[in-house]
């Protein structure tokens, strides 16, 4: 029992780091249920929204399908993602055909955006990439420091559009996409990955833009993932990651059949002073699927929290055991 417990906590933790070598943390993580990698980039990259002139010339796509074929040969079918999203960071940069930028993607037809998105991916396939982070959803109306220079912008329906052609374009080349960050953001004067933010407006005006994700589920998007801030109109308990009422409202309001996936676990606008474990154990209990955080030497310390959480019924095992296999599936559909 405790052996299927630890290999399903393994299985729904996606650590994520900036470099392209699997250390032996992230090996035993993935000999021990694993079923999920996330090659991200530095926080200088992050917030400059582009990827390094180091980075540039030191990686290679070899190097990109040297590590897809090593994890896959210790976990079998596994998700590798990236940010690659349409006016923001584009973690394989030049090792794959380049997307639109906003100005360029506004100007095209649904069928342009596809097109250009089925073939980013393609190229990001055969890297060992099954996985984007991508696209944006948040309808943004306001200050926005977090989401400056990587949203869609401010109208609904030209949101929807590109979002929709993306996803449709990056699926169809057997990758799946990530609707995010449900509900949307659209006025959050603070950095959540820096600060406790804070979502301002009412739940009918929190709703009445988030209808992209209503047309991002009915395009067929694999995955969504949750907002990092609170939103005290329709939680004022709970970050969206880790929201029973936002979640669930995914689920039962939205129609979403897919995998759920948090936001960074790691995040202050998520952790709101709690430990990354309790985090981790509440977001699952409301229903997350996929919990993304750093990795690093902690990753044992949370999977061992998980079970010791189903263990003291704090969680259950059912839970545990549908969000565990929602990833398997997922990861054997795109593999």
């Amino acid at each position: 029992m405790y052996e299927e417990l630890s290999r399903d906590a393994h299985a729904v933790l996606f650590p994520a780091f900036d470099g392209l070598d699997l250390d032996t943390t992230l090996v035993s993580f993935l000999y021990s249920g694993g079923k999920t990698l996330l090659l991200g980039e530095s926080r200088a990259e992050y917030v400059g929204r582009r990827m390094s002139d180091e980075r540039q010339k030191r990686e290679t796509q070899q190097q990109f399908k040297d590590l897809a074929t090593k994890a896959r040969g210790i976990a079998g079918p596994v998700l590798i993602g990236v940010d690659q999203e349409l006016a923001g960071i584009q973690r394989l940069h030049n090792l794959v055909s380049p997307l639109p930028d906003l100005k360029t993607a506004r100007q095209l037809s649904s069928a342009e955006i596809e097109k250009a998105a089925k073939d980013t991916a393609e190229a990001a396939k055969k890297l060992g990439v099954n996985l984007f982070l991508a696209p944006i959803l948040d309808v943004v109306r306001g200050p926005n420091p977090w989401l400056d220079g990587r949203a869609l912008g401010g109208e609904v329906d030209e949101v929807a559009r590109i979002s929709a052609a993306f996803i449709r374009g990056v699926q169809s080349a057997g990758v799946a996409a990530t609707a995010k960050h449900f509900p949307g953001h659209p006025v959050t004067p603070e950095d959540p990955a820096l600060a406790e933010a804070v979502v301002s407006g009412t739940a009918r005006e929190i709703l009445d833009l988030a209808s992209p994700f209503r047309v991002a589920i009915n395009a067929g998007v694999k995955i969504v993932m949750t907002g990092p801030a609170l939103i005290p109109s329709l939680d004022p308990h709970w970050a969206a990651s880790l929201s029973p009422k936002i979640v669930g409202m995914l689920r039962a309001d939205f129609g979403f059949e897919g995998l759920i996936m948090s936001d960074d676990l790691d995040a202050p606008g998520i952790l709101r002073g709690a430990s990354l474990i309790d985090s981790a154990i509440a977001s699952l209990a409301a229903g997350v699927d996929l919990l993304l955080l750093a990795a690093g030497p902690h990753l044992p310390g949370v999977v061992e929290g998980i079970v010791q959480a189903v263990e003291r019924r704090e969680l259950s095992a059912s839970r545990l055991k549908e969000a565990a296999n929602r990833v398997r599936v997922l990861a054997e559909t795109v593999s």
